[in-house]
């Protein structure tokens, strides 16, 4: 793997954890009962901490090159990697962008999503890289949490009432088709483990995996969806505004 392109797997690491915490943030205070809003706040927390680590590991490489055609602002810092790139600079996959929808398309989002990272983490821990290996191994315990959490959720809502039931049919048709860009470029084990652990939580909660379709892909390459653009006009803004500030 050259250079270039470790660091631009470093920020795919980030940039998805980055998007799917500042997706899951938005439930604060929206939360449908205390308990939840508490859980996936502290979920988006996680997520935050796992976005940082990776910028932190990529700012650290990019600086050691400090060759400024690598196109990045120097010197890097987590914060540049995070707030000064703009939509077509980011390489998270399309699903962690798509709005939250409602409960259902949240909770299922965030299954699908860290079933994903779960497996891809078991495997990073055994990455040669022993920096990547130790970031990956702290996420993990981070992401099994999360797994379990949005997989009861899973279950809850296909095996419950009619209305919560149709909820998570909806959210599965609408999701669906973000899924297999998470498997780009990946071990087929991964896609191998993740769908049986769709199968075993979707049978759990009486529910159907949508047969094999086209798939939305780009994210990888910086081709988003116009929903990332309004994430990053929101969290970026107090730092392109006044640059440099620190707390």
């Amino acid at each position: 793997m050259t250079t270039l392109n470790k660091i631009n797997y470093l920020l795919h690491l980030a940039d998805n954890a980055l998007i799917i915490g500042h997706r899951c943030s938005e439930w604060c205070g929206h939360g449908p009962v205390l308990e939840q809003d508490i859980a996936i706040s502290n979920i988006a927390l996680d997520y935050i901490g796992q976005a940082r680590n990776f910028y932190q590991y990529a700012a650290e490489i990019i600086n050691s090159e400090n060759d400024p055609s690598l196109g990045f602002v120097l010197p890097a810092t987590e914060d540049s990697l995070a707030y000064l790139r703009d939509t077509p600079d980011f390489k998270n996959n399309l699903i962690v962008e798509l709005p939250n929808g409602d409960w259902a398309v949240t909770t299922l989002r965030l299954f699908l999503f860290s079933t994903y990272q779960f497996y891809l983490y078991n495997q990073l821990v055994n990455d040669a890289d022993t920096q990547l290996s130790a970031i990956a191994e702290k996420s993990l315990k981070e992401v099994t949490y999360h797994l379990r959490w949005s997989g009861d959720w899973v279950i809850r809502l296909g095996d419950g009432t009619e209305e919560s039931k149709l909820k998570i049919e909806k959210a599965i048709e609408y999701l669906w088709p973000y899924t297999g860009e998470m498997f780009i470029n990946n071990d087929d084990s991964i896609s191998s483990d993740w769908n049986k652990k769709l199968s075993s939580i979707f049978h759990d909660a009486t529910l159907t995996i949508p047969a094999k379709s086209w798939m939305q892909e780009g994210g990888l390459k910086g081709i988003h969806t116009e929903h990332l653009g309004y994430i990053l006009a929101e969290m970026q803004y107090l730092q392109r505004a006044y640059p440099n500030s620190e707390w």
